[in-house]
């Protein structure tokens, strides 16, 4: 048990010397900002995700198949935003490969205005649910977390994709000692899990009983953190700025 306590510690409170510097907390911080928008697409924009897209393949074939309450076009259309975010988050990677710090802070500004943006939009749309309103939140949203996953696949933190969590949950559960394994970084990878599962909580209960657009907004204010933790290190030469 300790060891995995001490994983997930490491993780929110790394080493100076560790080989990718203060990137694991952020993109645990990334993570959190996951959960928040997938809640408030599933719930608000209705059964469509922004940031899984493996469920939206899974809701287009719902669809198609007559289920009530899946929309293809809502689906088809997060996944085409999804992947034109994933290609701006793979030039913000070709402009910054040679400093890890000052990618993540780019896409992190970028993300930041994307989902601003939509917290301003769902603010004023008198339903964020339908008509333009909804496609338009599906547009920048799905652009804001394609361009995340872009640079975090790109920054290459191991255990720390900020979305997918199954391969995840499958390596905590194959490396684990009840498989025979070590338990190599079951803490980091149950963190991850854990802050995904909080985020999407947390979004679910401000969505629901608070305001809809409130998720997005403290979205943009953990982006804004990250922002300015990662502006510290823009002139840095340590080694975890470095590309893997």
């Amino acid at each position: 048990m300790i060891k995995p306590l001490h994983d997930a510690w490491t993780t929110l409170a790394p080493r100076p010397d560790d080989r990718h510097g203060p990137l694991p907390p952020l993109l645990i911080g990334l993570t959190l900002v996951t959960g928040l928008v997938d809640a408030f697409s599933y719930l608000v924009l209705g059964h469509v995700f922004v940031a899984n897209m493996t469920g939206n393949v899974v809701f287009m074939a719902f669809a198609l198949a007559g289920a009530k309450g899946f929309s293809l076009s809502a689906s088809a259309l997060a996944l085409l935003a999804f992947a034109a975010g994933a290609a701006l988050g793979g030039r913000l990677a070709n402009r910054f490969a040679a400093h890890r710090g000052r990618l993540l802070l780019a896409v992190a500004v970028a993300e930041g205005v994307l989902v601003l943006a939509s917290y301003a939009c769902s603010a004023v749309a008198a339903d964020s649910g339908r008509g333009w309103a909804r496609y338009l939140l599906i547009v920048l949203l799905g652009l804001a977390m394609g361009a995340q996953n872009g640079v975090v696949r790109k920054l290459a933190v191991p255990d720390l994709t900020t979305t997918v969590l199954t391969l995840t949950i499958t390596g905590a559960a194959a490396d684990s000692r009840v498989a025979g394994g070590t338990d190599g970084k079951v803490g980091r990878r149950l963190l991850s899990a854990v802050t995904m599962f909080l985020g999407a909580y947390a979004g679910a209960l401000l969505a629901l009983h608070v305001s809809a657009a409130l998720p997005l907004l403290v979205c943009g204010v953990v982006l804004a953190a990250e922002a300015a933790a990662l502006s510290r290190h823009t002139r840095s030469d340590a080694p975890w700025t470095l590309p893997t």
